[in-house]
């Protein structure tokens, strides 16, 4: 069954032209990964939708998912309550919708 990562962001002042951008250019092409989005959600927050084929390809991907985050993360501010700048969930689909 198809899974997906969502991951909360938010961008520090004067910094979200430099998020997108790097998330526009990043090289991510792991194993398992099909597609994503990256919705912006308020003025400065965001969240990256990944589809992968499984949850096993998300847990074999973690490592590049963190040096892809590793290369902007000054681009993100704290989100508090200790999670620090993102606020990862993943999980597989249980039900599927087409327009």
């Amino acid at each position: 069954m198809t899974a997906y990562n969502v991951v909360r962001f938010r961008a520090k002042a004067g910094r979200e032209s430099d998020f997108v951008e790097a998330d526009r250019k990043a090289a991510f092409k792991p194993k398992g990964f099909r597609k994503a989005s990256l919705v912006q959600t308020g003025e400065r927050t965001f969240c990256f939708i990944g589809e992968w084929d499984d949850m096993a390809s998300i847990a074999a991907a973690r490592p590049q998912m963190i040096g892809l985050l590793d290369s902007f993360r000054d681009t993100l501010e704290d989100l508090g309550g200790g999670l620090g700048v993102t606020d990862p969930v993943s999980g597989a689909a249980v039900f599927e919708m087409n327009g």
